[in-house]
């Protein structure tokens, strides 16, 4: 890992503050902001990205926001709490609270991916979110980072939207119950460099394409399939309601 400037210290530590979050090691909170462009174009090795820390980090959320959820609604069952949980480690809603707390501002990235709009991609903003969490979890445990995800994300959980969000199990539940089959789902294809790819899925039925969508991961692509399915079956149901006799 490349040697902090005086500078980038400086950014580090405005960056602790605004959230009211404190790191030891203010070189592992750099390599979590570190995207994969800047070290191929730094020749930085191997592992220099953040791409590590996002893994761990997933984990880290994945066990914060189960447990979060867990405590906070003992009526729901696994299959409620499943839902719910998938909507909320979603990429779109990380991207969303990552962008909110100004993560994207301190990501170090190269010149070409900065060019093409990497600082603001979904997937970019998702990512660090991660890396951050498993940087803080790896300098300082678990319990500061269960605090800054309460604090900051977990609070304000409204799980009637974070369940109406998801668009897959709504739309299975929808075919289930008319045909008695799920729909399932195709990629169409997919564009951009290796490490930076677009999806574009279908929600198939049957043969016949029901929606589609696109997004920086299959599973994000599928959602906003799904989501545009419900919203033709929608209006499909609306204009057949409109026809019928008053």
């Amino acid at each position: 890992m490349h040697k902090l400037t005086a500078q980038r210290r400086a950014e580090l530590q405005e960056f602790q503050e605004s959230l009211n979050i404190s790191f030891r090691d203010p070189v592992i909170l750099n390599q979590a902001f570190t995207h994969s462009s800047f070290v191929n174009e730094n020749n930085l090795g191997k592992n220099g990205s953040n791409e590590r820390l996002e893994y761990l980090g997933d984990a880290v959320l994945g066990i914060v926001t189960s447990e979060h959820l867990f405590r906070k609604y003992p009526e729901y069952d696994e299959g409620s709490l499943t839902k719910i949980k998938s909507v909320l480690v979603s990429k779109p809603i990380l991207a969303g609270v990552s962008m909110k707390l100004g993560f994207g501002k301190y990501v170090l990235m190269g010149k070409g991916e900065e060019g093409t709009g990497g600082r603001n991609r979904d997937s970019t903003l998702a990512n660090v979110f991660e890396a951050v969490l498993g940087a803080y979890f790896i300098d300082s445990g678990l319990e500061p980072v269960r605090e800054f995800l309460v604090r900051s994300f977990l609070h304000n959980i409204d799980s009637k939207q974070a369940e109406a969000d998801d668009y897959k199990s709504r739309l299975q539940e929808v075919m289930q119950a008319k045909y008695k089959k799920r729909p399932s789902y195709a990629i169409a294809g997919n564009f951009g460099p290796e490490h930076q790819k677009t999806f574009i899925v279908k929600a198939m039925f049957k043969g016949r394409m029901l929606g589609k969508g696109k997004g920086n991961s299959k599973k994000e692509a599928e959602q906003q399939a799904a989501k545009n399915a419900l919203e033709k079956l929608n209006e499909k149901e609306l204009k057949k309601q409109s026809a019928e006799p008053k």
